[in-house]
């Protein structure tokens, strides 16, 4: 009788932690649900996402598409190799993606309240 209370009680207690752990990964793997972004490159873009976006005076009005720049803010790749990250007051990183079937380079400053598109250009 002792081992089937404690089988009751161990069953309570997993069941518990089971609704627990099932509210926690539905909350990360949701659409609303939170972000981790471990890597250098995740963290940098979605610092990025989280601000306003400014296009610089020197911009093509072709590349003043704001759909365009959340698809390489989503799926870009910075080029650690060629930003400036220790760039006083704002950051200058270097995102490459492929859109619309060219590979494509961003040069973005990050600044404190926001981000500034300066160049757009071809990477073949």
């Amino acid at each position: 009788m002792a081992f089937l209370k404690r089988l009751g009680w161990y069953l309570v207690g997993l069941s518990i932690g089971l609704v627990f752990l099932v509210f926690i990964l539905k909350k990360k793997s949701g659409e609303e649900g939170i972000d981790f972004c471990y890597f250098p490159n995740c963290r940098v873009l979605k610092d990025m996402r989280s601000k306003p976006l400014t296009f610089s005076e020197s911009l093509p009005e072709q590349y003043q598409d704001t759909l365009m720049i959340q698809a390489f803010l989503e799926d870009g790749d910075v080029d650690f190799g060629k930003s400036d990250t220790k760039s006083e007051p704002c950051k200058t990183y270097f995102v490459l993606h492929e859109y619309n079937g060219a590979d494509l380079e961003l040069k973005i400053k990050n600044c404190k309240e926001e981000i500034i598109l300066e160049m757009v250009s071809s990477k073949n």
